[in-house]
């Protein structure tokens, strides 16, 4: 079989297309990246010096007609998930109808009107969204699901968290395949024992093994209309249905609560340091440890709101420095600059505290080292973009299993 060509949106600094072309079986015919939120188109840029302008569009996804998107085999892209993060609280969160969450209909435009729809999806988002919103947990993914199935893909998900399985980073997030009707993979699931495709004969499982953690699962059947399933999904308020791993063809899905399986090498934060050679803006001076110690600390406190209503507040300690034993925390977008903070990370070195370097950041997402380095572009916008990136290794993995279950399935039809 050649190489799957293949559409990226919501492109970021590229963790999709290194990933992809790191298994030599893709080739990115066209790709997307626009930030909203800026003037300067700063993840762009940096796409762009990494892998030429040709073929790639800075413009705003909801204004770019379908047909001057090419015909693709395989739509991949991790859509913006502000409205899923755990930056934000859930009551905050606002799901499918927030700014950045309306962008799944993006995709769902894409695959409504090309003619040629692509025969695969490979999608990222943070594991918020399998109980967004708080209001009706569940209901966004069941919504996602759903108008997939009546595009006429099967789709398979599994939350996945790096450093289970070897890798410098405990982040965890959802991926999930997608494959048309058309094809032989849409057959050989819908013909499946669910279970048995979550657990072992799937694509993802081929890869990132997993075994059934107390046979815990549910199933479900999804209303047709996404209308009246956005409205009535979940309105008794109970906790999401979906669990860290399923399926759903045809809109009936079963999902399961699984653990990993993995015994190979482990990756830790040491492993990614610039021993001896970090840049010295990167250490913190003595005047401000004090700072970083409270903010790490626990506390049991009283606070005030600016409407002066005083609460109770506590939280906490963390491990600081961070232990280089283990894996890395995850990397937020706020991980860049000087100033003290409880989720930067930190690591005691011989010359004494200091936080991570950007180059530090690209390792822990596995990306190659200065990826993100371009004149114009700041140590804490680089940050940022680690913040936003996914775990190439994941990305290469699945990538290679969903390319060799395609071969495989294709010789059994």
């Amino acid at each position: 079989m050649q190489q799957l060509e293949v559409c990226e949106l919501f492109a970021g600094v590229g963790g999709f297309r290194l990933g992809l072309e790191k298994t030599g079986r893709y080739n990115i015919v066209w790709s997307n990246q626009w930030e909203p939120s800026t003037k300067t188109q700063h993840a762009s840029m940096v796409y762009e010096a990494r892998f030429g302008a040709k073929n790639h569009s800075n413009a705003n996804i909801e204004d770019v007609p379908t047909s001057e998107i090419p015909d693709h085999d395989i739509l991949v892209g991790g859509f913006p998930c502000q409205d899923y993060s755990v930056a934000t609280t859930l009551k905050n969160s606002k799901g499918l109808i927030g700014k950045k969450g309306v962008l799944w209909w993006s995709i769902h435009r894409i695959l409504s009107e090309k003619k040629n729809k692509p025969k695969y999806l490979f999608l990222e988002n943070v594991d918020r969204l399998l109980k967004s919103p708080s209001t009706q947990r569940g209901r966004d993914f069941a919504v996602m699901l759903r108008s997939l199935s009546n595009l006429g893909y099967a789709v398979e998900w599994r939350v996945i968290n790096a450093a289970e399985y070897g890798m410098p980073q405990r982040r965890r997030r959802v991926f999930f395949l997608a494959y048309h009707k058309s094809t032989a993979i849409f057959e050989a699931l819908q013909d499946s024992n669910p279970s048995d495709w979550v657990l072992s004969d799937g694509t993802i499982a081929s890869t990132f093994p997993v075994e059934h953690h107390k046979k815990v699962f549910h199933s479900l059947e999804l209303e047709e209309d996404l209308a009246s399933l956005s409205e009535h999904f979940n309105a008794e308020k109970g906790p999401s249905p979906f669990l860290n791993s399923g399926v759903c063809v045809e809109g009936r899905v079963v999902t399961l609560k699984t653990k990993p399986v993995y015994d190979g090498p482990r990756a830790v934060l040491g492993d990614v340091l610039e021993n001896g050679s970090a840049d010295p803006s990167l250490f913190i001076h003595e005047e401000s440890l004090p700072k970083w110690e409270y903010l790490k600390g626990s506390k049991k406190e009283i606070r005030k709101t600016k409407a002066g209503f005083e609460y109770k507040y506590s939280e906490g300690s963390m491990m600081f420095p961070d232990a280089i034993n283990q894996p890395s925390r995850t990397i937020i977008t706020g991980e860049g600059g000087k100033s003290p903070s409880r989720f930067k990370h930190v690591v005691q070195t011989s010359k004494g505290p200091r936080r991570l370097s950007p180059v530090e950041l690209e390792r822990l997402n596995m990306f190659p080292d200065n990826h993100t380095f371009l004149e114009g572009i700041s140590d804490t916008k680089r940050a940022f973009f680690m913040g936003n990136a996914l775990v190439v290794g994941i990305v290469e993995k699945i990538g290679a299993a969903l390319f060799h279950k395609i071969d495989q399935v294709e010789k059994q039809f």
